[in-house]
């Protein structure tokens, strides 16, 4: 099967001199084209303007694409991936090349001098994830746990956008965490039942319901398992798990996808594996009052026409590793965008322009087309101030993401 996204690919020496040319000709800004990613023990939500006949375009063997991944320099974990899966490409006159790349030529001028010059690289990543139903109850490393296999740790972050999200699907809740009382020794249980059929590890949890325009921040270790409503999911730049659950709608999960990123000797120790979850959080008697987000108007970068609002705030263990804001201008009017720090920006409704790109959200995507809705805004430009216009009939909106530590303490505390 022809897999077409890297099609007219530039690599080594010859990224710098297009970088230079694409970033002089977009004002610092870089048109980035869209990244998909299946999973194969998932089932596509069809959410995500994927053409239909293109869900399954890696081979059904490696299952439905039901991702799609904003400004990633990360790799996707997936068995069987092709080389640059979860990587995002740059376009400039027809030509591709890897945000990785870029990044690695211009960091500084790209994300900012305090982020390249602490982790070298562009930390984070969002996407979109779609799926019909509920995926297993799993939790991502800490930092601490992943090092063991080498790995970085994932705290992440969900909004769901009423853009993305005309039908609920399957089931739009979210089980999380786990019920006050639980003990380690009701889940070590439920380990040892993985082959009897339902593991009944939801029995210890509690699910909440999905609310359109609002948010969760989950930190690591923290068990969850997504609903059925698609999910702008900014993170840190790491794509380990472990799945706890062993059924899920029927379908069997393998024992593998619980230990993939443990250390092999610890495969079968079940109070190691018990031991990756973060305690006290996941049995916290106040876990929404802690970890769930409504939007917040920010009232210093709104105005008249045009409001933008956070979506993705507060800190994991008292450090600001991302966030994300959602910006609406209404027809006819324009803004100057101007942030601290960079940004990957997806357009989530309608039209217009930013700086010298034009903005268009698709109706429907080809896979190995090209759009024009998605734009990383390097520091240079965030920092200087990007004109974005409203060119259309309907309201302006786009989702944008930022790196750790760029608004300092102006960024609202988690349960505000």
């Amino acid at each position: 099967m022809d897999i077409a996204l890297d099609e007219g690919l530039v690599k080594g020496d010859s990224v710098a001199s297009l970088l230079d040319s694409a970033l002089d000709a977009g004002g610092g800004l870089l048109r980035l084209t869209p990244t998909w990613v299946p999973r194969s023990f998932l089932h596509p939500g069809r959410r995500i303007k994927l053409h239909p006949n293109d869900y399954y375009r890696f081979g059904a063997d490696r299952g439905g694409i039901d991702e799609r991944w904003f400004g990633s320099t990360t790799e996707a974990a997936n068995e069987g991936r092709v080389w640059h899966e979860g990587l995002s490409f740059c376009l400039f006159e027809g030509k591709k090349f890897l945000l990785k790349d870029a990044v690695e030529e211009a960091g500084q001028r790209l994300i900012g001098a305090s982020i390249y010059d602490k982790y070298n690289r562009w930390p984070v990543y969002s996407k979109f994830f779609d799926n019909m139903g509920p995926i297993p109850h799993h939790m991502h490393q800490s930092f601490e746990d992943a090092e063991l296999v080498g790995q970085e740790g994932k705290p992440e972050s969900y909004y769901f956008p009423p853009q993305l999200n005309n039908v609920d699907n399957n089931f739009a809740y979210t089980f999380m965490g786990l019920e006050p009382g639980t003990s380690q020794e009701d889940v070590r249980r439920c380990l040892e039942n993985w082959n009897a059929g339902d593991n009944g590890i939801l029995d210890l949890s509690r699910a909440y319901r999905l609310k359109r325009g609002t948010g969760w921040l989950i930190p690591p270790g923290v068990l969850h398992a997504p609903g059925s409503l698609c999910t702008y999911e900014p993170q840190w730049g790491s794509d380990v798990f472990g799945m706890y659950q062993s059924i899920v709608e029927g379908r069997y999960v393998p024992w593998s996808l619980l230990v993939k990123d443990m250390p092999e000797e610890k495969h079968q120790d079940l109070d190691f594996i018990v031991g990756q979850l973060d305690w006290d959080r996941n049995v916290d008697t106040h876990f929404k009052n802690s970890n769930y987000l409504e939007p917040i108007r920010d009232e210093a970068a709104s105005g008249d026409d045009y409001e933008d609002l956070w979506i993705v705030y507060g800190t994991v263990d008292g450090q600001q590793l991302f966030s994300a804001k959602e910006l609406t201008i209404q027809p006819g009017a324009s803004c100057t965008l101007r942030d601290p720090g960079a940004s990957s920006w997806i357009t989530v409704q309608g039209k217009g322009r930013m700086g010298s790109l034009d903005l268009q959200t698709p109706a429907m995507i080809r896979f190995g087309e090209n759009t024009e809705d998605e734009v990383f805004i390097s520091h240079e430009a965030a920092t200087a101030g990007v004109k974005i216009e409203n060119t259309g009939a309907e309201p302006l909106v786009g989702l944008r993401y930022f790196g750790p530590e760029v608004h300092g303490d102006k960024i609202p505390k988690a349960g505000s």
